[in-house]
């Protein structure tokens, strides 16, 4: 039987990227002792205040069709924290989806046609792929250098404009690298879309888990908001990833489309996952801030550890819960590393090439075991990198 096009648009690397991932999974369930540093699921609970108030929620008889665009209740919550930023913000901006990898896919297929490009700063999250090639445009990367820490500059971006161009695509702070977009070259990036009439669509999803350095939120920038989309969600900061609970902030007009293309396509999203989201919003709950501080320490666990190790390099990251490592020291790819060790010291990490072919030589792993956990899991990436690069300087000898 045949299938349709989009269904070779949204495979590839990509999906393939997670192999390792799965393959540790099964490892553990299997009883061995593995940790898993693979995936960015924040491993501390969603606070109880927000727990309960699902609980009550449903047990006050929410489970009935929800508004398609999101209660009026949490628009609202949400259009207030950009309006505390100075932001002109209303419910009428904002679209809730079941998570900000739904509210992305929603965006791309209302803004994109065949035939346009999309300019996307590489590495890139692996969903980008496959997200705006679903809708028949062309994902044109841009690559951050390793070796300038993975910054962003917007002259890349400049130099590859073409007629076909239609958006340009950030993520900040960033995934893979944990690096932010700073003011300055935010504004250099608005005045590129102003001049050329692009879309910008910004992925903020870590922007409550910043360390070091400041959010700058892309609709906030000087004549953007009727040109920028931002998409972000409660999975990252909150410790929500299962409660598939984003939003998307966005002109009207854009929102308007979203609606109807949810209505045929998602039919809103639970009602008391919102009121939830409220409870979140409203709160504050403490152990906010106690989890980004949490990632902060084992952000720097992990530099004190791989300190000493002259096999690999750290990129510190500024925000986020995820780090680089530099392994080309190694002589390994970077996933015959991840592959080793795996293998031989039962710790997954994903390949940097699983993030664009920027990131080769660079593993990417995730701050989302406990301190300890993750000490002996970087002692151990250690141990498998001092003993790859004796290796290739030994052949190299004997060559």
């Amino acid at each position: 039987m045949r299938y349709s096009r989009l269904t070779e648009r949204i495979a590839g690397e990509g999906a393939a990227a997670w192999d390792i991932h799965n393959r540790a999974l099964a490892r553990q369930a299997n009883g061995d002792d593995i940790t898993v540093l693979s995936v960015g699921d924040p491993d501390f609970d969603t606070p109880a205040p927000i727990v309960e108030s699902a609980v009550a929620s449903l047990r006050a008889g929410a489970t009935h069709y929800p508004d398609v665009q999101g209660k009026l209740a949490l628009r609202e919550a949400i259009a207030r924290r950009y309006r505390a930023s100075g932001m002109d913000v209303s419910p009428d901006n904002l679209i809730i989806m079941a998570g900000a990898q739904c509210g992305l896919y929603a965006a791309a297929q209302c803004l994109l046609d065949p035939g346009d490009e999309v300019i996307v700063a590489e590495p890139n999250y692996v969903t980008y792929e496959a997200v705006l090639e679903s809708t028949g445009a062309t994902m044109v990367r841009i690559p951050l250098s390793g070796d300038r820490g993975f910054r962003l500059d917007p002259a890349d971006i400049e130099a590859a404009i073409t007629p076909r161009t239609r958006a340009i695509m950030l993520n900040t702070p960033h995934n893979p690298t944990g690096q932010l977009i700073d003011a300055e070259q935010w504004e250099a990036v608005a005045a590129l879309c102003r001049r050329h009439d692009l879309w910008l669509i910004s992925d903020e999803v870590y922007a409550e888990l910043i360390f070091d350095g400041e959010h700058v939120c892309a609709a906030a920038l000087a004549d953007m908001a009727e040109r920028t989309v931002v998409v972000n969600s409660l999975s990252k900061s909150h410790a929500m990833t299962g409660w598939r609970l984003g939003w998307v902030l966005g002109p009207e007009a854009l929102i308007g489309h979203m609606s109807h293309l949810a209505l045929c396509m998602l039919y809103g999203c639970p009602d008391f996952v919102q009121d939830a989201a409220c409870s979140a919003l409203e709160q504050q709950p403490p152990q906010l801030d106690a989890m980004r501080e949490a990632y902060r320490a084992r952000r720097d666990v992990v530099c004190d550890a791989l300190d000493d190790c002259s096999a690999v390099a750290v990129v510190k990251p500024a925000a986020g819960m995820f780090m680089m490592v530099d392994v080309r020291a190694t002589g390994l790819s970077s996933q015959a590393f991840a592959d080793r060790l795996l293998d031989e010291q039962g710790v997954s990490v994903l390949s940097g090439e699983a993030f664009g072919p920027s990131a080769a030589g660079f593993v990417r792993l995730s701050l989302t075991v406990d301190e300890a956990r993750l000490a002996a899991a970087s002692r151990r990436l250690a141990k498998v990198a001092t003993a790859a690069r004796a290796e290739a300087a030994s052949l190299s000898t004997v060559q």
